[in-house]
Order: C-alpha cells, then sequence, then structure tokens
C-alpha cells in the first residue's frame, strides 16, 4: 500500500529535514502566521512533535503585516559542527532588497538567533550546504531577472556576505516553475534536487548531478523520480522534497502533498501536508519506495484551559505575536484585547484532520468576540458572540451572510462549536463538496444548529493561496475572557443523499 497518511497533518508544507545521532528535526512553512517557522521532532520518523517555533520575537521578523500567503516561504534546517542552522525568506523583505535569513541556535526548540541576511541573494526557498573546506553555500531560486533560475554562491555564515558571484545551477527538467532546491554532498557526487510542475496537481521532484559545483548538472534518466500526477492515489500535488540518511544508512524523503476530496478537481482544505517516502539509491540516483513506512494513526486531539503562562507553540496570530494581543489570567483563561495595537487579535491554531470537532467559550462583558474557521481574511465561517446574541456568519470573498441568530440569556457563557463533518454521498458513489462545516452554539445543555455549509468554499482550489485551514477565537471590539477551546477528530461517516 502507497503512503496515504501525513506524517504531519494540517497545513505544514514545504518540509525540510535534518538529522543529530538517533533523532530527526522537520522544520516547514508558515507564511502570514507567527510564530513561525514551527519545529518537530522525531526518533522514529513517523511520529512527530511539536516543540516550538524559530521565529518567536520581533526583532527576528521586522517586516510582515500578516498578508494571506506572504511571509516565510521554504526554509531549510541543516545540522553543521554543534550548529542547527535554518535558511529561509520573508518575502515582504524583497521589495526592500533583503535578501534570505539565516538563523542559528545549538537547542532546536530555541531560542533561535536574530537573522543575519544574505544580501544579493533575492528570491525564493533557500538551501544552506557545506563543502567539503567548510565552506557554506547557500542556494535558491532566483526572482532578479538579471540572474534567472537556481542559484548558488559561497557565503560567510557571520555577516551574510556573498564570498563569490552567484552561478547558475541546473534549471531543471523542463517542467514549469523549477524552485525548492536542496543540495547534498554524497559520495563523490553534488545532487541538487529542485521541485517543478507548480505546487498543484503537475507538481514532482526531480534531481541532477555533478562531480563539481562548477557543473554541468546531468539530469537523472527517471525525472520526475516523486510524483502523483495524473493517478488517482488519495495523495496529490506531491514534491518539495528533501533527502535524509538515516541512523542506519538508509534513505527517506519527506515531501508535501494534499489530501483531495469531493467532486473534480478536488478539494484540499488542510493545506499541504508533510508525507514520507523510503529511499533506494539503484545506479547512483534516488528511487522512491512508497510502502517502507507505516504512518501510525495519531490522537491530535487537545484541550486548552490557558492555564500557564506561555502559550502552547500551536498557537498563532495572522501577522503578529499572540502576545501582543493577548494576557493570561490569574486561575486560568486569557483576555484578548482588539485594541492592543494593529492587525486582528486573533489567537489560531491549525485544523489538521479530515473531520472533528472544535468548541469554544469566551465572556464578552467588555467587548464582542468570534469563534471561526478560516482559509484567510476574505474566507471564513464563524460565530459571533457580543454578551447577548450569537450569529453565525458566512464569509466568501466580497460576500458576508449572516445564517441566523441566538440569544443568550444573562449570566450564561455559551459553548460555540465547529465541526468539520463528512459530506452526503451521491447514489453514483461521489460527494460534491470535501466536508461540510457544521455552525452551532450550546446554551444550557441545549444545542442550536444554525446549518452545515459547503466546504469547498474554505479550500485552497477555490480561495488560491498556499496555506490551510485554521480555528481560533478573535477579538472584534473591546476585550474578551477565552475560558478554553477544545479539538478532537470525529468518527469518518458520510449520509446517503
Amino acid at each position: 500500500m502507497t503512503a496515504s497518511e501525513p506524517i504531519l497533518a494540517g497545513f505544514y508544507p514545504d518540509p525540510s529535514i535534518c538529522r543529530v545521532g538517533d533523532t530527526y528535526y522537520l522544520v516547514s512553512s508558515s507564511f502570514e502566521y507567527l510564530p513561525g517557522i514551527p519545529i518537530h521532532v522525531s526518533t522514529d520518523l513517523v511520529t512527530w512533535t511539536l516543540v516550538g517555533n524559530a521565529l518567536t520575537r520581533e526583532s527576528q521578523i521586522a517586516e510582515h503585516r500578516g498578508y494571506p500567503s506572504a511571509g516565510i516561504f521554504a526554509p531549510t534546517i541543516r545540522h553543521h559542527n554543534g550548529t542547527f542552522w535554518i535558511i529561509g525568506t520573508n518575502v515582504n523583505d524583497i521589495p526592500l532588497g533583503r535578501g534570505h535569513f539565516l538563523i542559528h541556535t545549538s537547542d532546536p526548540a530555541g531560542p533561535w538567533s536574530d537573522p543575519v541576511h544574505i544580501a544579493g541573494a533575492i528570491g525564493i526557498d533557500p538551501d544552506i550546504v557545506w563543502d567539503d573546506d567548510d565552506i557554506a553555500h547557500v542556494t535558491w531560486c532566483s526572482l532578479n531577472p538579471e540572474q534567472p533560475g537556481i542559484q548558488s554562491a559561497p557565503i560567510d555564515t557571520t555577516t551574510g556576505a556573498l564570498l563569490a558571484p552567484p552561478r547558475q545551477l541546473w534549471q531543471g527538467s523542463g517542467l514549469a516553475f523549477p524552485e525548492g532546491p536542496h543540495l547534498y554532498r554524497i559520495a563523490d557526487w553534488w545532487y541538487l534536487l529542485l521541485a517543478e510542475g507548480g505546487t498543484e496537481r503537475g507538481h514532482a521532484a526531480t534531481i541532477a548531478r555533478a562531480r563539481t559545483l562548477d557543473g554541468p548538472f546531468e539530469a537523472a534518466p527517471h525525472n520526475p523520480f516523486l510524483t502523483h500526477r495524473s493517478l488517482a492515489h488519495p495523495v496529490q500535488n506531491t514534491g518539495h522534497a528533501d533527502l535524509i540518511e538515516l541512523a542506519d544508512g538508509t534513505w527517506a524523503a519527506a515531501h508535501l502533498g494534499v489530501r483531495p476530496r469531493g467532486q473534480t478537481p478536488g478539494f484540499h482544505v488542510n493545506g499541504r501536508e508533510s508525507f514520507l517516502v523510503g529511499i533506494d539509491w539503484i545506479d547512483g540516483w534516488p528511487v522512491v519506495d512508497e510502502t517502507r513506512f507505516a504512518v501510525p494513526p495519531v490522537d491530535r486531539s487537545f484541550a486548552d484551559h490557558f492555564a500557564g503562562s506561555d502559550l502552547h507553540p500551536r498557537w498563532l496570530g495572522v501577522g503578529r505575536f499572540p502576545a501582543s494581543f493577548t494576557r493570561p489570567r490569574t486561575g486560568g483563561g486569557l483576555l484578548i484585547d482588539a485594541d492592543a495595537g494593529e492587525g486582528r487579535a486573533l489567537i489560531a491554531a491549525r485544523a489538521t484532520d479530515l473531520v472533528w470537532t472544535a468548541s469554544a467559550q469566551f465572556t464578552a462583558e467588555a467587548g464582542t468576540g468570534r469563534f471561526l474557521l478560516l482559509i484567510d481574511d476574505r474566507n471564513w465561517y464563524g460565530l459571533t458572540y457580543d454578551g447577548s446574541t450569537v450569529e453565525a456568519t458566512l464569509a466568501v470573498g466580497p460576500i458576508e451572510h449572516s445564517v441566523g441568530r441566538h440569544d443568550i440569556p444573562a449570566g450564561v457563557v455559551p459553548t460555540l462549536r465547529i465541526r468539520a463533518i463528512p459530506a452526503p454521498v451521491l447514489p453514483h458513489g461521489v460527494s460534491l463538496e470535501p466536508d461540510l462545516i457544521e455552525l452551532a452554539v450550546i446554551v444550557e445543555g441545549a444545542e442550536r444548529v444554525f446549518g452545515a455549509f459547503d466546504g469547498r468554499y474554505l479550500s485552497t482550489e477555490v480561495t488560491g493561496g498556499f496555506t490551510g485551514r485554521v480555528f481560533g477565537v478573535q477579538a472584534l471590539t473591546g476585550q474578551i475572557e477565552l475560558r478554553e477551546i477544545h479539538y478532537a477528530p470525529t468518527a469518518e461517516s458520510a449520509s446517503t443523499a
């Protein structure tokens, strides 16, 4: 059976992986959300724990602003001479002329250093590798029209200065959008791995090799060596891979993919996720084995009463750190202040399962809040509570539409609930939607369901972009007190229409 279960479910795209001894470390793109660059740790490659984020303070990311699908693109993590390094791109820096950023630490759980910017390297998807003389080389997808394609240059990791002019490496196999380069020194070869074909259904991973960094790079005869394009496979958009040698000397690759559902063209809702495949080296080239790793079921449920002084690393803000608009309350709970600085006062977490239930409780004596599921700032379904009434609203592009209101008795704190439930199966065995999103309020044990709404409008195929769904609580006006948020997967079963 081929791999169809992600090692990281939910929007954890563009995985990059490294190993130290028997422990593996994986980072992902975070785009407009802060803290940025989540870091997962594993000792078996199939079960992973979120231990922190690399970008956790303002001094590390001066220009952000929360534009949808902007922010942090495709970081690479490597370990060299006792130090962990992450190189990444903040695309909001590009108009300012700042290149990729480089941070380091001795402990991947953090804290990580303030960034060094690499002047003269304008582009996305950077990689870092050290040669036999211990010189660091940065490779990236250039956005400089005078130096197009995949560029590489040696750098000073202390200052970020290029030590030689950038040179063009292999430009791919001929598919669209060659990007996501990773450069490896393996045996007597330099291997250059690329993502090609765009990050949609044509996505693929290709590879080439050369004896020296001066090239020429020779393409693998079986490119693309990883892709699901034009296949009837439950995982699509596979690509953007990173190779890793295991502690036992065998090899694997982490890569992104999506799990589309519903009628053609299929709709993926939780974003691009991280998957794992085995790698065999045959005649000096990587060959994928999708049957090697069995990913066990994972219970991703949680209940957070916000009782401590520090937020769990799952919690995100849009273009700002949650600490800039939240404050823990004595005895538990979290104060969210809509007027604390610029930007949305939204604390959110990734949706990670195909069907799930999330609920929230907050008080609204001094403001108005909303519990919502969103894919960006224009596409969301939510429940707004102002202390006396709960209103269910759907936002699709420029349209916001109320689908019901329910009065709340004085002195009662309602439970707001959002569920992703299976879509009905038609007689010919197909569901039109990827899922349905049910909005409900529970008051003193009585449930009021406002309806179950088409999940396609909260999918990447409809909204565009590079992220996935998140859910959370936003202060719209004044201050609200968040008491708790619960999340749990639910049984996947569908009704027959």
